[in-house]
């Protein structure tokens, strides 16, 4: 199987339980919630994405046609000798459309903890070492168990508590972006005080400045 990937980058995780901590982001191309052409946003199942994974022009972007190959150059953006345990962050789009079982072990072969985030569409397969689910309203939710949960907020017809059943370690709210981001982000932490089992999360790369 090859692989399309719209960009490979090394930075900071930028939400939520793992915010902070250095990765290598493996951004698949494409999506099965919505195009990625704004001309589809009205129509797609996601109308709150706010990632571009059209293409495969990014940096370490192309058409892998090996899993060893896209884990070999995933390998080359970590710092050598760094002592700290390599990750990777596989995102998209919807990584699930792609990431498959010879890629994680090619990745795990060049010593990275894998991480994912995904949409919960799509059931993932085994070996992934940090599963973080993002549901969106209107959509089968088929991962219904993992690592964390983080919930982009407020959607419409989406009550946080009906999720709190669900087999997650962690449950993080974050706040939809935008030109409603300072009111989202005043209802995000509301909601968090008066449910503390959910966890506040906001995207410091972009309070940093940095991808």
């Amino acid at each position: 199987m090859s692989y399309a990937v719209k960009e490979l980058f090394y930075s900071l995780q930028g939400e939520g339980r793992h915010a902070g901590r250095p990765a290598v982001f493996c951004r698949f191309t494409g999506c099965n919630l919505w195009s990625g052409r704004e001309e589809d946003r009205a129509r797609a199942f996601c109308r709150v994405c706010d990632t571009d994974f059209v293409g495969t022009e990014g940096p370490g972007g192309g058409v892998y046609q090996a899993a060893r190959d896209l884990a070999a150059r995933v390998r080359l953006l970590w710092p050598v000798d760094s002592g700290a345990q390599p990750y990777v962050v596989c995102t998209g789009g919807e990584p699930l459309l792609q990431l498959d079982a010879p890629l994680i072990a090619a990745l795990h072969d060049a010593g990275f903890e894998v991480g994912l985030e995904t949409n919960g569409t799509i059931a993932p397969p085994d070996g992934i070492d940090w599963i973080c689910v993002s549901p969106k309203a209107g959509t089968e939710l088929v991962a219904r168990c993992g690592n964390e949960l983080k919930l982009l907020y407020p959607q419409e017809g989406v009550d946080p508590s009906d999720y709190l059943n669900l087999a997650f370690g962690h449950f993080s709210l974050q706040p939809i972006d935008g030109r409603g981001l300072e009111v989202n982000t005043q209802l995000a932490l509301r909601y968090c005080l008066k449910n503390p089992r959910w966890h506040l999360s906001l995207q410091i790369h972009k309070l940093l400045g940095i991808r």
